[in-house]
């Protein structure tokens, strides 16, 4: 990044915010203020934000309704450029392409953040791209690491095509590891471009595997919930161990496997996902990390691009374009 550049304009912005708790149709386009940096703060110009399931949850009322909390802000992480900065903020300077995430109110035109949220973007990446590889890789870096991926390794991915899936496959193989990945059959030539040895899901799971990994699942990585990828995962790996789920959160209690994420009972694994923001802009960059990006929304058709989110066959990150 280039020198400091420091200014203190105040800005007006277009958000989407949460005006009750409730579905996709509680969201509202509103104008809002952008307050000029403070020390350790840079004022963003947004490009892209990356849409996630969890944006949804978090004004659905399943995680808490404090009515004292709208209208709230909504969406966690985004790409553009830097457009002012606070005293203090390091070497980020005006002009400079950056990547935010694990913020509060992504979902705008423009924002001001401290600057620990910013990492630069790499050039030969895409705003779009950029703005969807930091929650879904920090959590496939949870994953993997959780679950001790090493060179060598096979690995079972179930939902290898989804956002999370797909990254966590491309960082197995990275690590020298085979990854075997349940998904719809009309997936599977585009998994294969991969390396991922792709199966479809359903009845008869469990033999597929074994046929497609003849020397056995080392681990087994759940991003999708159903007691498929968890009977199957418990039937193939012998360390429970070396089983982890997103989602499964009924069941992996009971089954003695690690539950990860942000719900009950789960290893929010924040100083993994944090740290491994730095190696994910790498990796895009380098090429060694591909983000699908399977649908772009105007930023006022944010409730659309929900709707579309939680039907759970995107295919690929959503995107929200200011």
């Amino acid at each position: 990044m280039s020198a400091p550049s420091t200014t203190a304009t105040a800005r007006v912005a277009t958000a989407v915010v949460a005006t009750a708790f409730g579905g996709p149709d509680v969201l509202a386009v509103v104008t809002t203020d952008v307050p000029a940096p403070g020390p350790g703060e840079v004022t963003v110009d947004v490009r892209a934000i990356g849409t996630n399931p969890v944006d949804h949850k978090l004004f659905s009322g399943l995680m808490g309704a404090d009515a004292s909390t709208l209208p709230r802000p909504v969406g966690m992480e985004l790409a553009g450029v830097v457009s002012a900065v606070g005293e203090r903020a390091g070497e980020v300077a005006v002009g400079d392409e950056v990547i935010v995430s694990g913020i509060s109110g992504a979902y705008a035109s423009a924002v001001t953040v401290p600057v620990s949220a910013v990492v630069p973007k790499p050039a030969s990446a895409s705003f779009e791209e950029a703005a969807g590889v930091m929650l879904v890789g920090g959590t496939a870096v949870h994953l993997l690491t959780a679950t001790s991926v090493a060179a060598g390794d096979t690995v079972l991915v179930h939902g290898v095509a989804g956002s999370v899936g797909l990254v966590a496959a491309q960082l197995a193989l990275h690590r020298g590891a085979s990854v075997v990945g349940t998904a719809a059959p009309h997936r599977h030539e585009a998994l294969r471009a991969f390396g991922i040895v792709p199966v479809a899901y359903g009845e008869g799971l469990a033999d597929r595997v074994r046929a497609a990994a003849a020397g056995g699942v080392d681990v087994a990585l759940d991003t999708v919930g159903t007691d498929e990828a968890v009977d199957v995962s418990l039937e193939l790996v012998a360390d429970r161990d070396r089983i982890a789920t997103i989602a499964a959160f009924g069941r992996a209690p009971e089954a003695g496997i690690r539950l990860l994420g942000g719900g009950p009972g789960a290893d929010p694994g924040t100083d993994v996902r944090d740290g491994a923001r730095p190696g994910l802009a790498a990796a895009l960059g380098a090429g060694e990390l591909t983000v699908v990006v399977a649908r772009t929304f105007p930023l006022t058709e944010a409730a659309a691009a929900l709707s579309f989110v939680a039907e759970g066959h995107a295919g690929g990150k959503v995107v929200l374009l200011p």
